[in-house]
């Protein structure tokens, strides 16, 4: 099962998809894929903050910034969960020897799903704010809305975190 979890920065997204998760799979058969690396004081403080919302909620953590398609735990989960993909797409975006940022996530998201019965992705929503960007910016803008809208396609489920309230969008 595929479950997608979009919402707006700081909108309590991260705490419901891991309520989603522990919803689907035991302790000790959870795992948390972080994707955000922890450049600087304000990501290690974001990381410290999810470790502590999953403290003795029996998740094993592992690490990976980028090539998800070739990561493997050796053991398959009942439920992972992938936080998050704009991280996870950023560092594809910058990564030397990545010619196609879109098809590595998708690629790394499909290979997660075959290692668990419940996949549980975190995505952001970026998209209504009416700014004007540079074309980088824009170009990242539109990748992560093309593997939106691949993801939520294709899973189960979909929801929006709003204000800390989990709205179902699908399934």
């Amino acid at each position: 099962m595929l479950i997608l979890v979009t919402g707006g920065a700081a909108s309590g997204k991260s705490e419901q998809a891991e309520r989603l998760l522990c919803e689907a799979a035991p302790p000790g058969e959870r795992l948390y894929v972080a994707a955000m690396q922890p450049y600087g004081e304000a990501a290690q403080r974001r990381i410290a903050r999810h470790h502590a919302l999953r403290a003795g909620k029996g998740f094993a953590d592992a690490e990976r910034y980028t090539d998800l398609a070739h990561f493997s735990t050796g053991r398959r989960f009942e439920g992972i969960l992938l936080e998050c993909l704009s991280n996870l797409l950023a560092n594809e975006m910058f990564r030397e020897d990545c010619t196609d940022a879109v098809q590595a996530v998708l690629s790394g998201v499909g290979a997660l799903e075959a290692q668990c019965g419940t996949l549980v992705v975190v995505t952001n929503e970026i998209f209504s704010d009416g700014n004007a960007y540079p074309a980088e910016t824009r170009q990242y803008i539109r990748a992560l809305a093309a593997i939106n809208q691949a993801l939520a396609a294709r899973a189960d489920a979909v929801y929006e975190s709003v204000c800390g309230i989990l709205c179902r969008i699908k399934g």
